[in-house]
């Protein structure tokens, strides 16, 4: 009989997706601590950015965007991370954490229109 290379309850068994998407979850619980009206933000991940949710990194400037605002129109503010581009841009789950949380960072100074600095006094720091 075979079964599982490890139980679910290990970090093995969490996938490259389910795992990001934890990252994407912690920092915008930390962040909602400090700025409660961000309770009505959606934070999503795609893998990556284009498919009918807005232009794609080559129809803009040629940079591939990172995270993306998406201001309501009739529904909730969404946040939105790409996780292949922030993938292909660390090394390990550090820096990984690191670069997700700058990208909420700037994409809630975004959308409540301050400094990312005021949004997380240590954003850029690490």
């Amino acid at each position: 009989m075979r079964g599982p290379v490890a139980p679910p309850q290990v970090p093995l068994a969490v996938s490259r997706s389910d795992a990001f998407v934890d990252l994407v979850h912690e920092s915008a619980t930390r962040l909602e601590r400090r700025w409660p009206q961000l309770a009505g933000v959606e934070f999503a991940v795609l893998d990556v950015p284009g498919g009918g949710n807005g232009p794609a990194g080559w129809e803009d400037d040629g940079a591939v965007p990172l995270g993306r605002l998406v201001t309501g129109g009739g529904g909730p503010d969404r946040i939105v991370v790409y996780r292949r581009p922030v993938e292909i841009r660390t090394k390990n789950r550090d820096e990984r954490a690191l670069l997700v949380h700058e990208v909420i960072v700037e994409q809630v100074a975004e959308l409540l229109g301050v400094a990312p600095e005021s949004v997380d006094p240590h954003y850029g720091q690490d």
